[in-house]
């Protein structure tokens, strides 16, 4: 089994009255894509192979390609939007209730973030079916299990007495335990994957006495690592020539000034932070903290103790941002900073991998036309990122995760998912239809120059953001799939 290094959202609300547009729009070429025509066969499994299939998918996708005037934009969306059901689920029954283990695609271990990023773009969707109701009812229990087992850990096998090829990674690994990197973000996905159901549909069935436990060893987990009075229990080292991979300091990173702030000892990228206040985690662990007391604080799932818990830790994560997480950049002025440390260091860059200051918006942290956001946009989608690339290929933000001059075509779909310029998002399109190297799919990153040379073939979280993308232009700005000339 290789490494995730090796191959190397606010949810669209879907309407049943979705503008329909008459089927001569599939003969058009669109010039504002300036695409040759040619056949398109569906890149999907048989049928019979897929993993699991929705009826209420199934007829969202006919709905939306029925909007869609380029026969090649069509055709994506098609092979992406159900990718993580087709190709990624393991649904079961156990002890009576749904358990569902979600691959991230080309390898069998399933990350709390990914799992839950997967299956989101299709809530909207699980009041039109029942069996897509209790699939995500099984993500919500399996991801319960994977925290009880260890919330340090960011991704976990199916069978929780495999042992893991980093077995010998200093840190305390269990048998269950792929990896054990800390990142605020894996805890924070499923908190915004159990209130989004809840909300989606009100039912309280999957939060009982062991979700309650999780959430506890969240909320203690997040209290550890913000690191008042010690280093806390976790640590981590490898043996590797990989630098992100390790963690100095005998695995505990460099020293944090205690603010409120929470330590992020690994990013979403699974690459190691350099100054451990991981800025757009902990404005998504703000978010997800008022989902705990709102659901807290509602009659079926009521417990006042953690409601004050989580109130108290949102609280001081607040204060620890306003504090230290807004920074004066030279040319910019006042924008969000990527990482600080607390003693008024600060790490300025963006990363493709979500959060990132880029998706803020998409998870709820920030309003996507607060001025400290679009200011902070324009730092991160420019040369003074200096993990933003532009080439003969596109342009976007990459990361050390993939290397120099890699451009992640996650990035592109989040700047189209969180902007409100028509004219921005239909570049957008136009670049992830430009750049998947005619595999019908996205990957995790392309080079700058060269769409050809990419990582991740099955990688099928950006390839069900890439669905969402195209569901959520369909409903606000439906006129960008429908004009042929664009």
């Amino acid at each position: 089994m290789q490494t995730r290094r090796k191959f190397i959202k606010n949810s669209a609300i879907f309407s049943a009255g979705l503008l329909a547009i008459h089927s001569e729009a599939f003969g058009f070429q669109s010039d504002g894509f300036n695409f040759p025509m040619k056949e398109f066969v569906s890149k999907r499994p048989p049928l019979a192979e897929r993993k699991f299939t929705s009826k209420a998918i199934e007829a969202a996708i006919v709905r939306v390609k029925k909007q869609i005037a380029n026969p090649e934009l069509a055709w994506l969306f098609e092979n992406c939007f159900p990718n993580t059901l087709d190709t990624t689920i393991d649904f079961e029954i156990i002890d009576g209730k749904p358990d569902t283990y979600v691959i991230t695609g080309d390898i069998d271990a399933m990350w709390l973030r990914d799992s839950t990023a997967q299956i989101w773009p299709y809530l909207p969707f699980i009041k039109e079916d029942a069996k897509l109701k209790e699939l995500i009812k099984g993500v919500i229990n399996r991801q319960t299990k994977c925290i009880l087992l260890d919330p340090y850990a960011n991704a976990f096998y199916k069978d929780f007495n495999q042992v893991s090829e980093w077995k010998d990674d200093i840190t305390k690994m269990k048998p269950g335990i792929h990896e054990r990197k800390w990142e605020i973000d894996s805890l924070c996905y499923p908190i915004r994957l159990a209130y989004g159901y809840w909300k989606e549909t009100g039912d309280t069935s999957p939060f009982d006495k062991d979700w309650k436990e999780s959430m506890r060893l969240v909320l203690q987990t997040f209290k550890e690592q913000q690191r008042m009075h010690d280093k806390g229990p976790y640590s981590f080292q490898r043996t590797t020539a990989w630098a992100t991979d390790g963690v100095p300091l005998s695995g505990y990173g460099y020293p944090m000034k205690p603010c409120g702030l929470i330590v992020s000892t690994f990013r979403p990228s699974d690459d190691s932070t350099l100054f451990g206040y991981l800025i757009p985690s902990n404005m998504f662990a703000i978010e997800v903290l008022g989902y705990l007391v709102e659901m807290f604080s509602s009659p079926k799932i009521k417990d006042e103790a953690l409601v004050d818990i989580s109130k108290e830790l949102q609280q001081q994560v607040q204060n620890g941002l306003k504090e230290n997480g807004i920074i004066d950049h030279p040319k910019f002025g006042k924008i969000i900073a990527f990482e600080v440390n607390g003693y008024g260091s600060f790490h300025m860059m963006d990363d493709a991998n979500v959060p990132s200051l880029l998706s803020l918006p998409y998870l709820g942290a920030i309003q996507p036309n607060e001025p400290l956001y679009l200011t902070t946009r324009k730092v991160v989608l420019s040369e003074n990122n200096p993990f933003f690339y532009k080439g003969k290929a596109g342009e976007g933000v990459g990361g050390p995760h993939t290397g120099t001059d890699t451009i992640w075509p996650m990035s592109i779909i989040l700047r189209a998912i969180t902007s409100v310029d028509e004219k921005e998002i239909q570049m957008c399109i136009g670049m992830l239809l430009k750049t998947h190297a005619d595999t019908g799919f996205m990957h995790e990153s392309f080079h700058k120059d060269d769409a050809t040379q990419f990582t991740r073939k099955w990688f099928a979280w950006a390839n069900t953001l890439f669905g969402e993308l195209i569901i959520h232009t369909s409903v606000q700005y439906p006129k960008i799939l429908a004009n042929k000339n664009m």
